[in-house]
């Protein structure tokens, strides 16, 4: 039946979106414990280790593109095992390293190894087109799913393996499931729903309201890098927590905030309200940041903090491919979304770069100053966005 996927198409969404998962997972288990690992390292400046904490964004932002254009000419298969591969030499040169500029090198070839928009596109390759926003869907999910588990994976991991030789093991392991799961597609077609176009680049670059939201992601992850160059450091060394003992404060944080998430996106979109809800979670995101600053002394205020942060991370990933959907037109969907992940990576290597200089030239809690800063400029932004259309 055509509103059903096929055996193939399940198949195909699901084994995909478990490479992009596995690879999300070795990117992200590092994030919480990055600052305690890199800071032993020979040469570490608060700056340099902001830089390798965010360098994989930069990276990945400018061979994005590149890989995905690549695969069409030469198979989505062999892009995908190039890139997979270069991540894992990436994550074995950082397990190895002993110096911070040895870390930069190993975490730029991490990004260096950019299939996400190359896996996209062989997801639309295996689907129909009725059954493709379905199978994007569960890679969403499965992403953020993996995040979140990232997120509370690696403070526990972190005590019994270097979470570097960890995620090359993933990286293996996504390969295998690339020549052993993966169907192969018929053939290998442009797909403008799911692929970007360069001639419409830089039109699209200037509209207005797509302007907004590639700000929004932007911003959204220069926080969420600029916040974790610190926040190690800051739940340890002012409000007691040891890094060893920190996965017991995101495990509850993250779950509890992953729950609570998900009513509020059945609600906006049942009731037609994205907007006022979208506005909402970025104040919460700022309101958040406030806190960490004002109280970063205090532990419960801090899980408070960190409570209300995932709550409104998890809105705003979820609401924001959305908007630019909506808003996006219809035959330009694909070059849309291959700005806002390049928008999404500079903001993971902004935020790294500016976050470890801030910390640097200021001190620990300065850096959430920074972050509100960020999220009232983006609020103030985005309250003159348009109503998202909704389909009738």
């Amino acid at each position: 039946m055509p509103h059903k996927m096929t055996s193939t198409e399940r198949r195909a969404s699901l084994s995909l979106a478990a490479i992009l998962s596995l690879r999300m997972l070795g990117l992200f288990m590092i994030l919480p414990v990055f600052t305690f690992y890199a800071s032993q390292l020979h040469n570490a400046t608060p700056t340099l280790i902001g830089i390798a904490l965010g360098i994989y964004g930069l990276t990945q932002g400018i061979f994005q593109i590149p890989f995905g254009t690549l695969s069409d000419h030469v198979g989505r298969r062999k892009i995908i095992a190039l890139g997979l591969l270069i991540f894992v030499i990436g994550s074995i040169l950082c397990a190895l390293s002993s110096s911070i500029q040895i870390m930069i090198l190993g975490r730029a070839l991490q990004g260096v190894g950019a299939v996400g928009s190359t896996v996209i596109a062989m997801i639309a390759d295996l689907t129909r087109e009725e059954q493709r926003t379905k199978a994007m869907a569960i890679a969403g999910v499965t992403i953020g799913i993996s995040f979140a588990f990232a997120m509370m994976l690696g403070p526990l991991l972190a005590n019994w393996i270097n979470l570097f030789w960890l995620a090359a093991l993933l990286g293996v392991v996504a390969i295998l499931v690339l020549f052993i799961w993966v169907p192969t597609p018929l053939k290998t077609t442009w797909h403008p729903e799911a692929e970007p176009e360069f001639t419409q680049f830089f039109t699209l670059l200037k509209e207005p309201e797509l302007m907004r939201l590639n700000l929004g992601i932007f911003i959204l992850h220069a926080v969420l890098t600029a916040s974790f160059v610190i926040l190690p450091l800051s739940l340890q060394n002012l409000a007691g927590l040891h890094g060893n003992q920190q996965w017991l404060l995101y495990l509850p944080t993250l779950v509890l905030a992953f729950l609570l998430s998900i009513p509020f996106i059945i609600i906006a979109e049942k009731q037609k309200k994205l907007k006022p809800f979208f506005l909402g979670a970025i104040a919460t995101l700022g309101i958040a940041e406030l806190l960490l600053w004002i109280f970063a002394h205090n532990l419960l205020i801090s899980a408070t903090s960190l409570l209300l942060f995932f709550g409104a991370f998890s809105l705003l990933e979820a609401f924001l491919p959305s908007l630019v959907s909506r808003t996006a037109p219809a035959s330009r969907k694909g070059t849309a979304l291959g700005i806002y992940s390049c928008s999404q990576f500079l903001g993971i290597f902004i935020g790294g770069t500016l976050g470890g200089w801030l910390y640097g030239a200021f001190g620990l809690t300065d850096v959430y100053l920074f972050c509100v800063a960020l999220t009232a400029l983006w609020l103030a932004t985005a309250l003159g966005m348009k109503k998202p259309q909704y389909p009738r």
